[in-house]
Parts: structure tokens; sequence; C-alpha cells
């Protein structure tokens, strides 16, 4: 897939972009960019599968939800670190912009204040035609899956697409659109030219 229009339109809408074949070499070019620094990440299926977290803890404090003896401290420590990993769930590649979808709120809230630097690392898989399909994306491929993922009782989990439900166990509670780089942020958004996560 050619990166090129796409980086263009990110690149205008303030974030910086660099653009990778495999996630081989994105994992090589964050383990370098990101180091000497405390680190959180939101639980990302895209950055499991490129084995950041624990390239990372060699030479960086990262604080990881896996090692999390109580939750809600783990989860407030995370929103301090001075980088913050997260995938994009979805990339309006009309007008460059970023979308999340999240549950609980820690995950957007991390990626909107409070961190020197955000790392966006989203596959080819993430990319949407326009807003409308990337609004859809999320809530008829990524909820569900991670759904399904994470054990919960909803009903995208057999139904498959969201059915906009009121289960006390839903995750797409909160929708954020970063149609620009935040003001206080430096924002980074890696892409990789493979179908990560989903």
């Amino acid at each position: 897939m050619d990166f090129t229009a796409l980086k263009e339109k990110l690149e205008k809408n303030g974030f910086t972009v660099a653009a990778f074949e495999t996630k081989e070499e994105a994992a090589d070019y964050l383990n370098q960019e990101i180091d000497g620094v405390s680190v959180a990440s939101g639980g990302s299926q895209t950055l499991k599968a490129l084995g950041i977290l624990d390239k990372l803890s060699t030479h960086n404090d990262v604080i990881k939800r896996s090692d999390a003896e109580d939750m809600e401290i783990t989860l407030k420590k995370q929103m301090t670190t001075d980088v913050y990993l997260l995938s994009a769930n979805a990339i309006d590649e009309e007008d460059g912009a970023l979308l999340n979808i999240d549950g609980n709120g820690n995950r957007v809230s991390s990626s909107l204040y409070g961190h020197k630097k955000i790392y966006f690392v989203a596959g080819k898989n993430k990319i949407s035609p326009d807003f409308h399909s990337a609004l859809h994306r999320l809530r008829n491929v990524v909820a569900p899956k991670n759904t399904i993922r994470l054990n919960k009782n909803t009903p995208c989990v057999n139904g498959g697409h969201c059915f906009d439900c009121d289960s006390a166990e839903r995750i797409c509670n909160a929708l954020v659109v970063y149609w620009k780089k935040i003001r206080s942020m430096d924002m980074e958004v890696i892409l990789i030219n493979e179908e990560l996560g989903y």
C-alpha cells in the first residue's frame, strides 16, 4: 500500500508520520526513538504483535497493565508517563483524521493530555476511505472483536455488529476523533504495511 497521500494529509493536520513495510521495522524504529523515559500503553493487539513493550522494557521504565497488582493504581500511573503508545482504531483516509473508541476511557484520555509524546501505531487494515466508513469500522469491526477477546457479555459478541446496546459490559462508550494534533503534545503516527490488530 502506498501511504504517500495519507502521510501528506496527516502531516497537514500536524502529526509527525513514519511509514514502514513491516512490523519488525516499525518496532526497531520505536525501540530506537524511545529511550530512557517512562512509557505506558493502551491494551493494543497491534502493539502486542510488534512485541514493543518487552523491547522498550530493557532501557525504559515501562508501566505494564499485565504487571498490575491494583489495576486502578496502574492505570493512573500510566496517565503520567513521558510516552504513551496506542493504536488508532481507524484512520480516515479522506481527511487524515484518527478515530478511537473506548469503554473505560483510560486509553483515550491518555491520548489527549499529560504526556510529552504519543505514538499511534496502525496497520493498513485500520485505514478507511472516509469518516463514515471509519466510524462504521469502530462499531462493527473493532468493538465486536475486542468484546469477544475480553470475554464481555454484549449482543455484538454473537451478532457480529453493533446493536447500540445498554449492556453494563459495553466497551464502546466514548468516541474520540483527532482531526488535528493536540497542541500540548508531540503526536506521531506509525503506519505499517501489514494487517495488525483489529
